[in-house]
């Protein structure tokens, strides 16, 4: 029974070309080395496709986060705006007081 077909069909979406390559040199071997391999290989594999998740996620995480503050910035100038045309009605109805 041999695991590489696993490999090398999800290898096209998920792993690098180097990866996939030596994927399937694996697979190539004969049974007796390719049984030694295999282990190593799906450990390789694992942390290559966990390495891609988490990179998506961090990716992911800094949109929103480049987005977020671009809604704080537009927040801040927008109240800075509200503050400074309520001082500049305060500036006005005072000068009309007196």
């Amino acid at each position: 029974m041999t695991t590489t077909p696993h490999i090398a069909a999800t290898s096209n979406d998920e792993l690098p070309k180097d990866v996939a390559e030596l994927a399937a040199a694996v697979a190539s071997l004969p049974a007796e080395v390719r049984s030694k391999l295999e282990p190593l290989m799906f450990r390789v594999v694992d942390s290559t496709k966990r390495r891609r998740r988490i990179l998506n996620l961090v990716q992911e995480a800094l949109s929103q986060l480049r987005l977020d503050m671009k809604y704080l910035v537009f927040d801040l100038e927008a109240t800075r705006r509200e503050r400074d045309a309520l001082r500049n009605s305060g500036d006005d109805t005072q000068g009309r007081g007196q």
